[in-house]
C-alpha cells in the first residue's frame, strides 16, 4: 500500500485556492489516486466543484443539529463526489461567535478517530488565508499536512500572505515533519506575474511549482459547479491543471523549510521589478496640496 500524503493548500483569501486546489486534486484523481478532501474554510466552497452543490453541510453544522459530534456517523459528513473523491467540510460558527478554527480541530479528530483517512492516497486540506490563527494552523501545528503548496499571485497582499504563512511553516517545522512543498501562482495578469513569483519562491528557499494561466473557462465552469477538468477535459486549460497534478505528484520528499523574508526585503523586490517605487521620506505625511507647493 502506498503511503498517505497529506498536503495543504494556503493562501491569501481570494486568491483562487479553492478552485485551484479543487481542479488539481481532480486531476490527481484521473491518475488512479484516491483522494479526501478536508475543507477547512468556514464558508464550506472547498468542496462544491466536486460535488455540483452550493455548499456542503459542515461537521460544525450537523454536530450543532445532532447534539455533538459524538452523535454523527461518517456517512452524515463524508461525501463523495467527481472520480470518487471523498469530500468533508469542517465548517465555523456563525460570523462574529467563537473560533472558526475549532471546526478544523473537530472535524479532523472525528475523521481520523472514525477510519476517514484509511485506503487513501491523498488527504488533501483547503485552508483559510492567512497563518494568524492557531486554529487554521492546526493542519501544520499538529504533524497532519506535511506539505504545503501555496497559492498566490503576483499582487502584493497575495506575496506578503505567502510570506507569512511561510513563517507559520517554519515555526513548526523542526517541531514537526512539516514542509513547503512550493508555491503555485494562479495568474492575475499584474505586471511581471511570473518573475515576481519565481523571485519570491526562490528568497523563501522553494521552487515555484507551476504558473496557472488565466482563462475565462475557469469562471464558465464554475457557474455549473465543476472543475474545468470535468467541464472541459479537452480544453487547454485542464492541461495546465493536469499539469500542475503531475508536478505535486512527482514533488513527495522534496519539501524545504522556508526562509521568510522581512516586509522591507519584499518591497526590495517590487521595486527590483520596477513594481513598486522608492518611497521618498521626506514627503511622507505631506498632502496634496503641501507636495504642490513643495
Amino acid at each position: 500500500m502506498s503511503s498517505l500524503r497529506q498536503i495543504a493548500f494556503y493562501g491569501k483569501g481570494g486568491i483562487g485556492k479553492s478552485t485551484t486546489s479543487q481542479n488539481t486534486l481532480a486531476a490527481l484523481a484521473e491518475l488512479g489516486q484516491r483522494i479526501m478532501i478536508v475543507g477547512c474554510d468556514p464558508k464550506a466552497d472547498s468542496t462544491r466543484l466536486m460535488l455540483h452543490a452550493k455548499a456542503q453541510d459542515t461537521i460544525l453544522s450537523l454536530a450543532a443539529e445532532a447534539g455533538s459530534v459524538e452523535d454523527l456517523e461518517l456517512e452524515d459528513v463524508l461525501k463523495i463526489g467527481y472520480k470518487d473523491i471523498k469530500c468533508v467540510e469542517s465548517g465555523g460558527p456563525e460570523p462574529g461567535v467563537g473560533c472558526a478554527g475549532r471546526g478544523v480541530i473537530t472535524s479532523i479528530n472525528f475523521l481520523e478517530e472514525n477510519g476517514a483517512y484509511d485506503d487513501l492516497d491523498y488527504v488533501s486540506y483547503d485552508v483559510l488565508g492567512d497563518v494568524v490563527c492557531g486554529g487554521f494552523a492546526m493542519p501544520i501545528r499538529e504533524n497532519k499536512a506535511q506539505e504545503i503548496y501555496i497559492v498566490m499571485s503576483g499582487e502584493m497582499m497575495a506575496m506578503y500572505a505567502a510570506n507569512n504563512i511561510s513563517k507559520g511553516i517554519l515555526k513548526y517545522a523542526n517541531s514537526g515533519g512539516v514542509r513547503l512543498g512550493g508555491l503555485i501562482c494562479n495568474e492575475r495578469q499584474t505586471d511581471k506575474e511570473l518573475e515576481l513569483a519565481e523571485s519570491l519562491a526562490k528568497k523563501l528557499g522553494t521552487e515555484l511549482i507551476y504558473f496557472v494561466p488565466r482563462d475565462n473557462i475557469v469562471q464558465h465552469a464554475e457557474l455549473r459547479r465543476m472543475t474545468v477538468v470535468e467541464y472541459a477535459p479537452e480544453s487547454r486549460q485542464a492541461d495546465h491543471y493536469r499539469a500542475l497534478a503531475r508536478k505535486i505528484h512527482e514533488n513527495a520528499g522534496n519539501g524545504v523549510i522556508p526562509t521568510p523574508i522581512t516586509m522591507d526585503e519584499l518591497e526590495d523586490l517590487l521595486m527590483e521589478h520596477g513594481i513598486m517605487k522608492q518611497v521618498d521620506e521626506t514627503q511622507v505625511g505631506k498632502t496634496a496640496a503641501e507636495l504642490s507647493v513643495a
